[in-house]
């Protein structure tokens, strides 16, 4: 077969699995939920199993204890986040005259420089924004409460992702072998060579940014619930869940529990220990969980992964946001490999290859 013919099968392969990808994105969640937990929890799974402990029962043993810690970690949680919803519920209307005292009055001498063709220019348009974003929250809360397909989405991750994860986890090497055996003979060494540095990449990124934002996510909750700010355990746990994505969980951390902090307390220095909090957690995220736990050698540009994870989310939703890591960490690699191609090449070199 020419390198045409090669190319073209191989591109036609990927645009049948695009369409089948896009085609099923509505059934696919519990099984990439399934395979990336089979994914992460394999190596604990290979050293039961080197310890001379039947597959099946190492598979067993690790699920259930990571579905222990999880329901665990729920129950504890859950009575937390029930407070901090029940205090937000009555101090709301305190913050509402806090914000009528301390903001408004600003925003009224602002608003009274400007000329009165920018008023009305400006009370048009925020006439039509809130107008859209009235409209806009109306459609997703009645696209929750009348959605079936987010609760069989639950109940499907609930009941089919354990069941998924365990053959998958059971399975793991007799898979691998297999597709190892499909490979093309002539290209197989350069493939699997490729695919060990795709799984060295993902797993490197992976599991090193979930202990980041673990540990990220406990330091801000414990943190701000001692400095006193009112719902600091629910923004420290969200900061930490979304500091999976680059400076998006820090940034969102930071506004949120300074504007509350702001409103919350009279003496500056208790705002300065709220900011203090979120400046040395980013120190301590950049000068050592990063590079401790994930590395600087993983191929994964911050950049890179953000732009992954929005253009994921913007094609498939949630289970583009679950494939688009490993994605990026397919097309990081195979990016690399091209490129050292190119420059070995006599394209790069300018010479013409002999016939």
């Amino acid at each position: 077969m020419t390198d045409s013919k090669q190319i073209r099968f191989w591109l036609i392969g990927l645009g049948l699995f695009v369409l089948a990808l896009w085609l099923l994105a509505g059934m696919l969640l519990p099984f990439v939920v399934g395979l990336a937990l089979a994914y992460l929890l394999d190596p604990l799974v290979d050293r039961l199993e080197a310890i001379r402990l039947p597959r099946w029962l190492g598979t067993t043993l690790v699920l259930l204890s990571f579905l222990l810690v999880l329901v665990v970690f729920v129950l504890l949680l859950v009575p937390l986040v029930q407070g901090q919803i029940a205090h937000l519920l009555e101090v709301l209307p305190h913050y509402a005259a806090v914000v009528k005292e301390r903001a408004l009055p600003a925003i009224n001498r602002l608003l009274h420089r400007l000329p009165p063709d920018d008023m009305e220019r400006l009370r048009a348009a925020a006439g039509t924004y809130a107008g859209d974003v009235a409209g806009w929250v109306a459609k997703v809360v009645s696209s929750i409460l009348s959605g079936g397909l987010a609760l069989f989405d639950v109940l499907s991750l609930m009941f089919i992702t354990p069941i998924v994860a365990f053959y998958m986890m059971r399975d793991w090497d007799v898979m691998v072998a297999k597709v190892d055996a499909w490979l093309p003979l002539q290209h197989a060494e350069t493939i699997r060579a490729q695919a060990r540095e795709v799984d060295s990449t993902l797993s490197g990124f992976v599991r090193g940014q979930a202990m980041v934002c673990l540990v990220l996510g406990l330091f801000y909750a414990l943190a701000l619930s001692a400095a006193g700010l009112d719902f600091g355990l629910v923004i420290g746990l969200v900061a930490g869940l979304l500091s999976f994505i680059p400076y998006v969980g820090s940034l969102f951390g930071f506004v949120a529990s300074t504007g509350l902090a702001l409103l919350q307390f009279d003496e500056f220095w208790r705002v300065g220990l709220v900011v203090g909090i979120f400046l040395f957690g980013q120190a301590i995220e950049g000068n050592v969980l990063t590079p401790k736990l994930v590395g600087d050698k993983v191929g994964l540009h911050a950049v890179w992964v953000m732009f992954a994870l929005l253009a994921g989310a913007s094609l498939f939703g949630f289970l583009g946001v679950l494939l688009a890591v490993p994605v990026a960490a397919v097309i990081g690699v195979l990016t690399r490999f091209a490129l050292r191609q190119y420059l070995s090449s006599g394209y790069y070199r300018g010479v013409t290859p002999e016939p």
